[in-house]
């Protein structure tokens, strides 16, 4: 999973050696931590939210696919 998303990010920024990915567990759900350099934080959330939530949607998926809950924290 994590592996999944950070090959997602890296292809978005423009410093992708600084993007970070934390996995977390809250209860039955794996919430994906990103950190990325604070210049590639708007390319990352995009306009009105739409890349974030693109990629929240993707990773969904990919957990779904897995029998796996996923939600990923984009972290200032």
């Amino acid at each position: 999973m994590e592996e999944m998303l950070k090959l997602l990010v890296q292809g978005l920024v423009s410093e992708p050696d600084k993007v970070e990915i934390n996995l977390r567990k809250d209860g039955n759900t794996n919430v994906l931590e990103v950190r990325v350099a604070s210049d590639d934080m708007g390319k990352i959330i995009g306009k009105q939210g739409k890349i974030a939530k693109a990629i929240r949607t993707l990773m969904k998926a990919y957990g779904a696919k897995f029998g796996e809950k996923i939600n990923v924290d984009i972290i200032d």
